[in-house]
Protein backbone atom coordinates (compact mmCIF):
# COMPACT_ATOMS: atom_id res chain seq x y z
CA UNK A 1 0.00 0.00 0.00
CA UNK A 2 0.74 3.69 -0.23
CA UNK A 3 1.38 6.19 2.65
CA UNK A 4 2.19 9.92 2.45
CA UNK A 5 5.88 11.11 3.57
CA UNK A 6 6.62 14.77 3.47
CA UNK A 7 4.11 14.94 0.13
CA UNK A 8 5.30 12.00 -1.22
CA UNK A 9 4.00 8.54 -2.08
CA UNK A 10 6.09 5.73 0.16
CA UNK A 11 5.06 2.44 -1.45
CA UNK A 12 4.87 -0.43 1.87
CA UNK A 13 5.06 -4.40 1.36
CA UNK A 14 5.16 -6.66 4.20
CA UNK A 15 7.17 -9.93 3.67
CA UNK A 16 5.95 -13.04 5.95
CA UNK A 17 7.88 -16.19 6.50
CA UNK A 18 5.32 -18.82 6.56
CA UNK A 19 7.39 -21.67 8.49
CA UNK A 20 8.79 -24.81 7.26
CA UNK A 21 5.59 -26.08 6.11
CA UNK A 22 2.45 -26.90 8.42
CA UNK A 23 0.95 -24.07 8.85
CA UNK A 24 0.85 -24.57 12.51
CA UNK A 25 4.27 -22.54 12.51
CA UNK A 26 2.73 -19.78 10.84
CA UNK A 27 3.47 -17.16 13.84
CA UNK A 28 0.02 -14.64 14.84
CA UNK A 29 1.53 -11.41 13.27
CA UNK A 30 2.08 -13.19 9.94
CA UNK A 31 -1.21 -14.84 10.16
CA UNK A 32 -2.92 -11.42 10.52
CA UNK A 33 -1.29 -9.85 7.85
CA UNK A 34 -1.91 -12.48 5.51
CA UNK A 35 -5.62 -11.98 6.71
CA UNK A 36 -5.57 -8.28 5.69
CA UNK A 37 -4.21 -8.23 3.04
CA UNK A 38 -5.51 -7.14 -0.88
CA UNK A 39 -3.31 -9.24 -2.41
CA UNK A 40 -0.70 -12.68 -1.54
CA UNK A 41 2.08 -13.08 -3.61
CA UNK A 42 4.49 -15.91 -2.90
CA UNK A 43 5.51 -18.91 -5.22
CA UNK A 44 2.49 -21.64 -5.57
CA UNK A 45 3.75 -24.43 -2.71
CA UNK A 46 3.93 -21.25 -0.04
CA UNK A 47 0.78 -20.01 -1.08
CA UNK A 48 -0.73 -23.83 -0.20
CA UNK A 49 0.62 -23.59 3.30
CA UNK A 50 -0.92 -19.93 3.82
CA UNK A 51 -4.60 -20.60 1.67
CA UNK A 52 -6.82 -20.97 4.64
CA UNK A 53 -6.06 -17.35 6.03
CA UNK A 54 -6.06 -15.49 2.77
CA UNK A 55 -10.12 -15.43 1.98
CA UNK A 56 -10.14 -11.98 0.99
CA UNK A 57 -6.35 -11.88 -0.94
CA UNK A 58 -6.30 -11.78 -4.43
CA UNK A 59 -3.32 -14.40 -4.65
CA UNK A 60 -0.48 -14.32 -7.21
CA UNK A 61 1.12 -17.41 -7.68
CA UNK A 62 4.73 -17.06 -9.41
CA UNK A 63 7.44 -19.81 -10.29
CA UNK A 64 11.20 -19.14 -11.10
CA UNK A 65 10.90 -17.97 -14.70
CA UNK A 66 7.82 -15.36 -13.96
CA UNK A 67 8.70 -14.39 -10.21
CA UNK A 68 9.81 -10.61 -11.84
CA UNK A 69 6.72 -10.23 -13.73
CA UNK A 70 4.69 -11.42 -11.19
CA UNK A 71 6.21 -8.73 -8.77
CA UNK A 72 5.53 -5.38 -11.00
CA UNK A 73 1.85 -6.87 -11.37
CA UNK A 74 1.45 -6.97 -7.21
CA UNK A 75 4.00 -4.25 -6.30
CA UNK A 76 1.67 -2.21 -8.99
CA UNK A 77 -1.04 -2.94 -7.19
CA UNK A 78 0.68 -1.54 -4.02
CA UNK A 79 1.07 1.42 -5.47
CA UNK A 80 -2.68 1.80 -6.11
CA UNK A 81 -3.11 1.89 -3.08
CA UNK A 82 -4.11 -1.91 -2.56
CA UNK A 83 -1.95 -3.77 0.80
CA UNK A 84 0.33 -6.25 -0.12
CA UNK A 85 1.94 -9.18 1.59
CA UNK A 86 4.60 -11.40 -0.23
CA UNK A 87 4.97 -15.14 1.71
CA UNK A 88 8.57 -17.42 1.66
CA UNK A 89 9.27 -20.31 2.78
CA UNK A 90 11.11 -20.16 6.22
CA UNK A 91 12.28 -17.64 8.06
CA UNK A 92 13.26 -14.78 5.96
CA UNK A 93 17.04 -14.16 8.19
CA UNK A 94 17.87 -17.63 6.57
CA UNK A 95 17.30 -18.48 2.92
CA UNK A 96 15.14 -15.56 1.58
CA UNK A 97 17.30 -12.59 0.50
CA UNK A 98 17.02 -12.96 -2.99
CA UNK A 99 13.19 -12.63 -2.83
CA UNK A 100 13.75 -10.07 -0.36
CA UNK A 101 16.50 -8.14 -2.90
CA UNK A 102 13.77 -8.28 -5.51
CA UNK A 103 10.81 -6.45 -3.38
CA UNK A 104 13.11 -4.02 -1.78
CA UNK A 105 14.00 -2.82 -5.49
CA UNK A 106 10.88 -2.05 -6.24
CA UNK A 107 9.08 -0.29 -3.01
CA UNK A 108 10.41 2.18 -0.38
CA UNK A 109 9.29 0.01 2.64
CA UNK A 110 9.22 -3.24 3.36
CA UNK A 111 8.33 -4.41 7.03
CA UNK A 112 9.93 -8.03 7.91
CA UNK A 113 7.27 -10.71 9.49
CA UNK A 114 10.05 -13.86 10.40
CA UNK A 115 8.95 -17.09 10.73
CA UNK A 116 10.12 -20.53 11.90
CA UNK A 117 12.47 -21.96 9.62
CA UNK A 118 13.78 -25.30 8.95
CA UNK A 119 17.28 -24.58 10.81
CA UNK A 120 15.53 -24.72 14.31
CA UNK A 121 12.98 -27.83 13.45
CA UNK A 122 16.31 -29.61 12.69
CA UNK A 123 17.89 -28.29 15.84
CA UNK A 124 14.83 -29.73 17.69
CA UNK A 125 14.92 -33.09 15.77
CA UNK A 126 18.63 -33.38 16.19
CA UNK A 127 18.47 -32.60 19.74
CA UNK A 128 21.74 -30.27 19.43
CA UNK A 129 21.92 -26.48 20.38
CA UNK A 130 22.62 -23.84 17.98
CA UNK A 131 25.61 -22.53 20.17
CA UNK A 132 27.32 -25.99 19.01
CA UNK A 133 26.54 -25.33 15.60
CA UNK A 134 27.96 -23.96 12.40
CA UNK A 135 25.18 -23.15 9.58
CA UNK A 136 25.91 -22.78 6.08
CA UNK A 137 23.48 -22.38 3.34
CA UNK A 138 24.51 -22.97 -0.69
CA UNK A 139 21.25 -21.31 -1.43
CA UNK A 140 23.08 -18.22 -2.96
CA UNK A 141 23.01 -18.60 -6.40
CA UNK A 142 27.02 -16.68 -6.93
CA UNK A 143 28.21 -18.42 -3.87
CA UNK A 144 28.31 -21.51 -3.24
CA UNK A 145 32.10 -22.30 -3.74
CA UNK A 146 32.86 -20.58 -0.81
CA UNK A 147 30.34 -21.86 1.01
CA UNK A 148 31.06 -25.76 0.38
CA UNK A 149 35.04 -24.70 1.32
CA UNK A 150 33.77 -23.06 5.03
CA UNK A 151 31.99 -26.51 5.05
CA UNK A 152 35.15 -28.67 3.91
CA UNK A 153 37.28 -26.16 6.53
CA UNK A 154 34.13 -26.94 9.31
CA UNK A 155 33.91 -30.87 8.80
CA UNK A 156 37.84 -30.91 8.91
CA UNK A 157 37.82 -28.91 12.31
CA UNK A 158 35.59 -31.04 14.05
CA UNK A 159 34.86 -28.88 16.79
CA UNK A 160 30.89 -28.54 16.10
CA UNK A 161 28.12 -29.58 14.55
CA UNK A 162 27.23 -28.43 10.80
CA UNK A 163 24.21 -27.26 9.66
CA UNK A 164 23.95 -27.27 5.89
CA UNK A 165 21.10 -26.48 3.60
CA UNK A 166 21.74 -27.60 -0.12
CA UNK A 167 20.79 -26.30 -3.14
CA UNK A 168 17.71 -27.37 -4.47
CA UNK A 169 18.30 -29.54 -7.83
CA UNK A 170 22.28 -28.93 -8.62
CA UNK A 171 24.08 -29.06 -5.04
CA UNK A 172 21.87 -31.54 -3.39
CA UNK A 173 22.99 -34.66 -0.35
CA UNK A 174 24.33 -37.37 -2.11
CA UNK A 175 26.70 -35.28 -4.47
CA UNK A 176 27.30 -32.78 -2.21
CA UNK A 177 28.58 -35.87 0.11
CA UNK A 178 30.63 -36.88 -2.92
CA UNK A 179 32.44 -34.03 -3.29
CA UNK A 180 33.47 -34.51 0.25
CA UNK A 181 34.62 -37.23 0.42
CA UNK A 182 37.26 -36.11 -3.00
CA UNK A 183 38.25 -32.84 -0.43
CA UNK A 184 39.60 -35.59 1.95
CA UNK A 185 36.65 -34.99 4.91
CA UNK A 186 36.20 -38.46 6.27
CA UNK A 187 33.48 -41.05 5.11
CA UNK A 188 32.70 -42.26 8.41
CA UNK A 189 31.69 -39.10 9.92
CA UNK A 190 28.14 -39.26 11.01
CA UNK A 191 25.20 -37.49 9.43
CA UNK A 192 21.62 -36.81 8.88
CA UNK A 193 19.05 -35.41 5.95
CA UNK A 194 15.42 -34.35 7.04
CA UNK A 195 13.64 -33.81 4.25
CA UNK A 196 10.09 -32.12 4.05
CA UNK A 197 10.37 -31.37 7.90
CA UNK A 198 7.00 -30.45 9.63
CA UNK A 199 4.86 -31.81 6.77
CA UNK A 200 3.14 -35.10 6.49
CA UNK A 201 5.43 -36.63 4.75
CA UNK A 202 8.48 -35.69 6.49
CA UNK A 203 11.50 -38.10 6.49
CA UNK A 204 14.91 -38.80 8.07
CA UNK A 205 17.90 -40.66 6.73
CA UNK A 206 20.81 -41.25 9.06
CA UNK A 207 24.08 -42.81 8.39
CA UNK A 208 27.69 -41.77 6.98
CA UNK A 209 28.83 -39.19 4.67
CA UNK A 210 29.83 -42.41 2.36
CA UNK A 211 26.92 -43.97 2.73
CA UNK A 212 24.93 -40.75 1.85
CA UNK A 213 27.32 -40.67 -1.37
CA UNK A 214 26.36 -43.59 -2.47
CA UNK A 215 22.45 -43.06 -2.65
CA UNK A 216 21.25 -42.92 -6.14
CA UNK A 217 17.31 -41.86 -4.80
CA UNK A 218 16.54 -38.45 -5.57
CA UNK A 219 16.14 -36.04 -2.27
CA UNK A 220 13.81 -33.69 -1.93
CA UNK A 221 14.08 -30.10 -3.02
CA UNK A 222 13.39 -29.37 0.82
CA UNK A 223 16.18 -31.16 2.65
CA UNK A 224 18.76 -29.75 5.29
CA UNK A 225 21.78 -32.20 5.99
CA UNK A 226 22.91 -32.24 9.57
CA UNK A 227 26.98 -33.23 10.12
CA UNK A 228 27.48 -34.15 13.57
CA UNK A 229 30.56 -33.19 15.96
CA UNK A 230 33.05 -36.42 16.61
CA UNK A 231 32.35 -38.06 19.79
CA UNK A 232 35.31 -36.71 21.92
CA UNK A 233 38.29 -39.29 21.41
Amino acid sequence: MTSAKDGAQVTRVTIVGVGPGDSGFLTLKGKQAIEEADLVAGFETVLNVIRPFAKKAELCSMAYRNQEEVLDYAVGKAKEGKSLVVCAWGDLNVSAKELLDRVRRRVDHVELVPGISSVQIALSRSGISLEDTVFITLHRRDGAGSALEELVHYLMDGGRNVILLPRPYDLMPAGIAEGLIKEGVPGDRGMTVYQRLTHDDEQSWSGSISECAAITTEFSDLSIMVFDRPAST
